[in-house]
């Protein structure tokens, strides 16, 4: 039978708040599982069996397995802590997610896609840290089950509060023990990474750099809600694969009970950034759904020491790469170790500059900040009259149509002219529902050969559907402390429906990109009322509200246009041009 969901009172931004929760799978061993009917198996997920002892499971190496943490509230966590078998010091990697401490624990379907079997050893936690390297390096690593996880007490209130509280708990218990130099970061990718905003903004003392790599940053604007168009569907898959005695929250199930940001449950998720002053090392893939939340939380953090290294690639084999890999042994050599290493003199902002495929026009090109400082914002005006984009304005008005369930408007411009576009675009548009009370906008920023062939960027030789933005219109109020001139952010807190035929502006928020185009090749504005994806993986899915004809209005008083992120060369000299 499925697990029960119940609503429970928690505290939340420091007010008591009502909470879906739901019953995690309960943990069994493979021979209880193997002794169950496929109808009680449906409750239940392979779990080891708790079973506190010490061993060692490779050569040098010393596992103290099902550790027992308290927290302040006198809930037991349990944690599997790996380190050198050796009687100095070492400093502390924390791994914080509910995936599982034990590798695949309550995540057996889940692969590392683009990493090569055995690159990762048996040690390693998903998407995280893998011992079997960091031990190797001086370094010990502690797989953390949070609270309601595994066989850890309490229920689980995920990326909130109560988790960052939690793991500053744990920080000061470890920094504490015989092991350890006193010295403690945390790593990983995708939710590890998630978990490490809410912990260091609780400024835990012995917490001394953090290296969160692909990780998203507003759950609700980046996540539950893109644009003001619920997906739930995806965090929802994610929740019921959990495993523990007791509750987690139920993202997506809150997703529906509080639709709107301005509430004590979105705000409990919120880090508090100008809490995070210690080094921290970001990364960003321009191809994934964790860039704006990456980006985000690398502008937003109050840290003097911090680095943004934003790359082409998929995050595993990002975060699994030698080069990579040896890359953060230095920065973690510098804050956990103390070593002057010259880390320092690492530019702060790295940034792969796309060109077509898995091909870059520049590898880690070197920048002082994010957006770039010599950014030159140009508008390319939107024509209906011929689906054209131009560079000034257009007079005549026009406008352009298509079916909001099944078709796409596309406007296209030549570059005269070699260009790179990096950092945000913004697409202002007119527009109306022809017989309906609301439009779902789903915004593609592609790239086009000089006869006008799609050229993707490719993962895993699939292509990338291209740089994004989404838009419910009945969300397209926008937060007018958080919105820039080129980051326009909705404020999620009204839902203003359309009369039909009503034509209103929206800005829409496109998600950072680098990309490289020669002259003559063009640039695609593609406008649907879904996500074209043709082949791409993502597992995500978003609940469209779409019906009949979306209109799209150009010209006159109908100033529709993107507004793109021109990066001029550094230098010129004639024909020589250096970027």
């Amino acid at each position: 039978m499925a697990r029960n969901v119940v609503t429970k009172t928690v505290i939340c931004n420091g007010n008591p708040t009502e909470v879906t929760m739901r019953e995690m799978l309960m943990p069994a061993t493979q021979e209880e599982l193997d002794a169950m009917t496929p109808e009680e198996r449906e409750d239940y997920k392979f779990l080891s069996a708790f079973n506190p002892h010490t061993y060692e499971p490779a050569p040098g190496i010393i596992c103290e397995q099902d550790v027992a943490v308290e927290m302040r509230d006198g809930v037991k966590i349990y944690v599997d802590i790996y380190r050198p078998k050796t009687e100095e010091k070492v400093p502390l990697i924390i791994s914080w997610s509910f995936y599982g401490k034990r590798p695949f624990d309550g995540q057996s379907d889940w692969q590392i896609m683009g990493v090569p079997p055995q690159t990762v050893s048996n040690m390693s936690k998903f998407e995280s840290p893998d011992p079997g390297y960091w031990c190797r390096r001086g370094y010990a690593v502690a797989n953390v089950d949070p609270r309601g996880v595994g066989h850890s007490g309490g229920d689980f209130m995920q990326f909130g509060t109560q988790e960052g509280k939690d793991g500053y708990d744990f920080i000061e218990w470890a920094a504490q023990q015989e092991w350890c130099n006193g010295n403690v970061g945390m790593g990983g990718n995708s939710c590890v990474a998630m978990t490490q905003w809410r912990i260091a903004s609780q400024q835990p003392p012995h917490l001394k750099c953090i290296a969160p790599w692909e990780g998203t940053s507003d759950m609700y604007r980046e996540s539950l809600y893109e644009g003001g168009i619920p997906a739930h569907t995806f965090v929802g898959m994610v929740v019921r694969e959990a495993v523990g005695p007791n509750c987690i929250d139920d993202t997506a199930a809150n997703a529906e009970r509080y639709p709107f940001i301005d509430c004590d449950y979105w705000k409990d998720k919120d880090p508090i950034w100008k809490n995070i002053t210690i080094p921290t090392y970001v990364t960003a893939s321009w191809n994934h759904f964790h860039l704006r939340g990456s980006i985000q939380g690398f502008r937003k953090i109050k840290s003097r020491k911090k680095w943004l290294r934003a790359h082409r690639d998929f995050e595993w084999p990002d975060a699994y790469n030698p080069k990579n890999l040896a890359d953060l042994e230095r920065f973690y050599e510098r804050y956990l170790k103390g070593v002057n290493n010259g880390w320092e003199m690492t530019p702060t902002v790295r940034i792969d500059v796309q060109d077509v495929g898995f091909l870059n026009y520049q590898d880690e090109r070197p920048e002082e900040a994010f957006p770039l400082k010599r950014t030159q914002y140009e508008k390319l005006y939107l024509d209906a009259s011929d689906m054209t984009m131009k560079a000034e304005p257009v007079e005549a008005q026009a406008m352009a149509s298509y079916d909001s369930e099944t078709e796409e408007a596309c406007f296209d411009y030549v570059f005269p002219e070699d260009t790179e576009l990096t950092g945000y675009l913004k697409l202002h548009m007119w527009v109306a529902a022809e017989d309906y009370d609301d439009i779902d906008l789903f915004v593609n920023v592609q790239k086009l050969s000089t006869t006008g062939e799609f050229l993707p960027i490719t993962l895993f030789g699939e292509p990338h559907p291209g740089a994004w933005g989404k838009m419910r219109v009945s969300r397209r109020r926008l937060d007018e402390k958080l919105s820039t001139s080129f980051q326009p952010v909705q404020a999620h807190t009204v839902s203003e429906k359309l009369e039909p035929g009503q034509i209103v502006p929206v800005d829409i928020e496109i998600w950072p990109t680098s990309r490289f185009w020669h002259k003559g090749q063009q640039i695609r504005v593609q406008v649907s009322g879904r996500y074209i994806r043709e082949g791409w993986f993502e597992p995500l899915m978003w609940d469209t509200d779409n019906h009949g004809n979306t209109l799209i209005y150009t010209g006159g008083e109908h100033d529709s246009y993107l507004q793109i992120p021109v990066i001029p060369p550094r230098f010129q000299d004639g024909d020589i041009i250096i970027r």
